[in-house]
């Protein structure tokens, strides 16, 4: 089986968070399972580009990469080199997977793979959810889907990866069919870590709190600050991750306003070294307003550190099923109330330390997902037989 990845971006592109992961995890395991895997994207990085041989086939990771040159320097990502090489070579493929909706790559990918008669399975990953539509450019995509994107994505199979996003879409569109399968997550490479010392709040312990993402306006950390805020709760805040400078100015600002700011702790970007950011602390908070997914979620839980989500966010259901965290409403009350609860009542918290880790490699044990993602690429490519 001859299986092309096509998504916008690719690794090391990092700044474009857990798509560009989890597009990369997923074709690493593919090639592992013996399927034949090849990858086209462009050099896009934020508003600079990858400093990576263009066109010729890379191994990365030992995937096959070819990377094309953008026009555009915004999340357009216009790329005619990679569309003119793909209307070439996509009839030597049996399936396309393309990730990720409006930018012109996916849905010219699109265009080009149903003209072309190959089968083709989309992964939104998020972008076409409610809050998607709500945010930027809203008439126009409003006016695209109805006109060009819901008759284009009829042709298509789509990949949810959570019941949330399989409902959502299922309500939006008409596919040939909705698959939905987890993600692959990066798990540790040891099975435990150097801890934080046990929550104790009869000694008044510190609450030692981590938000791990990318920083965007859809995380909702505006909500998280102002709860904190509003607490006496002894807390320290880690924030790890990267995003527009200008928006991370205006959350300095914020938490400089509510005197909450001694408290907060700003460290980037982390990759090799997350897990072990993730092991020394209580609890991640993830409060967002959308996430189709969360592999921090997953990557947390993984070294025992439990998490604190919204009902917004896709593994919502996992969690509450498992019992390896909480799950609040995006609202500022919400996320106070679950942090005093969890603060005074830590016995789940402590106890999610060891039951978590065994779990997770257990749910996302690699060789079991790849079996389903291979019997998706089979059905979709065997409706064309």
């Amino acid at each position: 089986m001859k299986i092309l990845q096509i998504n916008a971006s690719y690794k090391p592109a990092y700044i474009y968070g857990g798509p560009t992961m989890s597009v990369s995890k997923l074709s690493e395991e593919l090639v592992k399972a013996g399927c034949t895997v090849e990858v086209f994207t462009t050099t896009a990085n934020g508003l600079t580009e990858l400093q990576v041989t263009t066109v010729l086939p890379q191994d990365i990771d030992g995937v096959k990469v070819r990377y094309f040159k953008r026009l555009t320097k915004d999340h357009s990502h216009f790329s005619p080199g990679l569309l003119a090489f793909l209307w070439k070579e996509v009839q030597s493929f049996d399936v396309v997977h393309v990730h990720a909706w409006w930018n012109l790559v996916s849905i010219f990918a699109c265009f080009i793979a149903i003209l072309r008669r190959v089968p083709i399975v989309l992964s939104p990953r998020g972008t076409l959810s409610n809050y998607s539509f709500k945010n930027r450019h809203i008439a126009l995509k409003k006016v695209f889907h109805a006109l060009i994107g819901r008759p284009l994505l009829s042709y298509c199979f789509l990949h949810t990866t959570s019941e949330r996003e399989q409902a959502a879409m299922a309500t939006l569109l008409k596919p040939k069919g909705i698959y939905t399968l987890y993600n692959f997550v990066k798990m540790p490479k040891i099975a435990h870590f150097p801890t934080t010392t046990p929550l104790n709040p009869q000694e008044n312990g510190i609450f030692r709190l981590l938000f791990f993402s990318r920083i965007e306006q859809k995380k909702g950390l505006e909500l998280l600050f102002a709860a904190l805020a509003d607490t006496t709760l002894p807390f320290r805040l880690t924030i790890a991750g990267s995003g527009d400078e200008k928006y991370i100015a205006v959350l300095k600002k914020l938490i400089n306003d509510y005197k909450i700011d001694h408290r907060v702790d700003w460290v980037g970007f982390k990759d090799d070294d997350k897990f072990e950011l993730m092991a020394a602390h209580h609890l991640l908070i993830l409060p967002s307003y959308d996430e189709n997914f969360g592999n921090v979620v997953i990557e947390s839980l993984a070294v025992g550190t439990a998490v604190l989500i919204s009902r917004e966010v896709g593994l919502a259901t996992y969690i509450t099923s498992r019992q390896f965290g909480w799950v609040c409403n995006a609202n500022v009350l919400s996320i106070k109330n679950s942090l005093t609860e969890i603060y005074n009542n830590p016995e789940k918290l402590n106890a999610i330390r060891t039951l978590a880790p065994p779990g997770i490699r257990d749910d996302f044990e690699e060789t079991i997902l790849i079996k389903k993602y291979d019997e998706m690429y089979k059905h979709i490519i065997a409706t064309l037989d």
